[in-house]
């Protein structure tokens, strides 16, 4: 099933509350970002910045709340629901012994796409293609997992810390790519300890 870039696309959360252990670490949260926005979730470590990703990605519940895809909630939905978005954790998620090919064949095999050369080219990291992933830099590892935004078109990225051990080139690569994605009628939610220069940005502080 293809999922189409869309101005009417929205992603709304209400009411959301998250635990660890005993601790609170957000309750009554909302939010909500629509097409062609980009939204900066911010906040000290151990705020709840990664949990609250997790659950926007539909990787685990919230205490509380409700998340919502185009006015749905997203547990009536999730296999519709997982092909409008791209999740890349603060974790590569790249298998150690398997290439760079071999990791997004299995991104494809799963979720659908292709385009793997093109992918790997466009992130810098097509000369690596065949190396395992252990031995490359984590840099290299970042390129490879970001590589993976571009196997097939997805409306919503959801990214915790997409910039992590990438050097200045790679920095202005992925906030083009963004740039690139917010301009079609994507969006954006994603932590990161520097800011993204787009006009479209706004900003969710955690912790205050």
């Amino acid at each position: 099933m293809a999922i189409r870039y869309d101005s009417h696309n929205t992603l709304r959360a209400e009411k959301l509350a998250c635990l660890r252990g005993d601790l609170l670490l957000f309750d009554e949260l909302n939010l909500q970002v629509g097409a062609g926005e980009l939204l900066q979730i911010e906040g000290p470590n151990g705020s709840g910045k990664t949990s609250l990703l997790r659950m926007l990605a539909g990787l685990s519940l919230p205490e509380d709340g409700e998340i919502y895809w185009n006015d749905v909630p997203i547990r009536r939905q999730r296999a519709e629901y997982a092909l409008a978005l791209h999740y890349v954790g603060h974790q590569t998620g790249l298998k150690s012994g398997l290439t760079g090919t071999e990791n997004l064949r299995f991104v494809v095999d799963f979720m659908g796409g292709g385009g793997i050369g093109v992918a790997l080219e466009t992130m810098g990291v097509a000369a690596h293609a065949e190396q395992p992933a252990y031995p490359l830099s984590a840099g290299q590892q970042r390129r490879t997992a970001l590589a993976r935004l571009l196997l097939r078109p997805a409306p919503l990225l959801i990214l915790d810390e997409p910039f992590t051990a990438l050097d200045h080139t790679g920095v202005e690569l992925m906030t083009e790519l963004i740039k690139r994605h917010l301009d079609r009628g994507g969006m954006v939610v994603m932590t990161s300890h520097q800011p993204v220069e787009v006009p479209q940005r706004r900003r969710l502080k955690l912790g205050t």
